[in-house]
């Protein structure tokens, strides 16, 4: 192990980037400012990712994503813990980084997206095997795996998708085969367990035609909320200190044991 740590003591082989201070920057092979300063900034951002050059109708496609889910409502998980943040007077900085912390949970946010990503290239896979989508689904379902992008937390129905379906269509991104798979997924999960779609399976199936891997696209997510926490974090700023939602002690509804031993 010695000799392995050795190797990156003052060395870090990479093909990834190197700034040559006061001469020249480079991304990938190319030149960042030269090559690539005109370029919009959603299209370096998922270059700086996958190190390949996305068409433009897919760096539209990616970009939408983020505008669909900017929503600027305090009430929203990762909003609230900056606009929290914003009342006890902490920084932006430090007030947005916790709100996308925890928009990568196990049960919402970017974590299940990823496995969703996954799901969709291992399904497809299976089907060309000669697999039967039933087969493939239930499978799934007996190793009591949850087949993410289906079912949705406090609403039936997901206001992004049939926006999303359209700007897909605008794009000539609506006739992949995983966006195909997604939809008998959901036909097949409705009949059988009355489960809606959301917005995740939609997204994710479109990012499985276009090819990013699940690290990729789970990279390309991790900030996509930080256009609904800034103005959150804005709007707390012109409240009192501590005034988010603060809660008194007697309304506090506790059914646990009426005395606790604490070691």
């Amino acid at each position: 192990m010695n000799n392995i740590l050795e190797q990156y003591e003052k060395h870090w082989p990479t093909t990834i980037g190197k700034a040559f201070l006061c001469d020249r920057v480079v991304l990938h092979g190319k030149d960042l400012h030269h090559q690539l300063g005109e370029k919009d900034w959603f299209y370096v951002y998922l270059y700086a990712i996958t190190g390949r050059e996305l068409t433009d109708n897919q760096v539209k496609m990616l970009s939408y994503f983020w505008i669909a889910s900017s929503y600027a409502d305090a009430s929203i998980w990762p909003n609230h813990v900056a606009a929290l943040g914003s009342t006890a007077r902490t920084t932006a900085s430090l007030s947005s980084m916790a709100g996308l912390a925890i928009s990568e949970a196990s049960i919402y946010g970017r974590r299940p997206e990823k496995r969703a990503l996954d799901f969709f290239y291992r399904a497809k896979q299976a089907l060309d095997q000669g697999q039967t989508l039933e087969t493939i689904i239930e499978q799934e379902l007996a190793l009591g795996r949850t087949i993410y992008g289906y079912g949705r937390p406090l609403a039936k129905l997901d206001e992004r998708i049939p926006h999303t379906l359209i700007m897909a269509q605008k794009l000539g991104l609506d006739k992949g085969k995983h966006l195909q798979l997604a939809k008998d997924i959901y036909h097949y999960l409705k009949q059988q367990k009355g489960l809606s779609i959301n917005i995740s399976a939609i997204n994710t199936a479109i990012v499985a035609d276009i090819g990013l891997t699940p690290e990729e696209y789970q990279l390309f997510l991790t900030p996509c909320f930080i256009t609904g926490i800034a103005p959150c974090y804005i709007d707390a700023q012109t409240k009192p200190e501590g005034a988010f939602f603060p809660m008194r002690c007697d309304s506090v509804q506790y059914h646990g044991v009426v005395q606790r031993e604490w070691i």
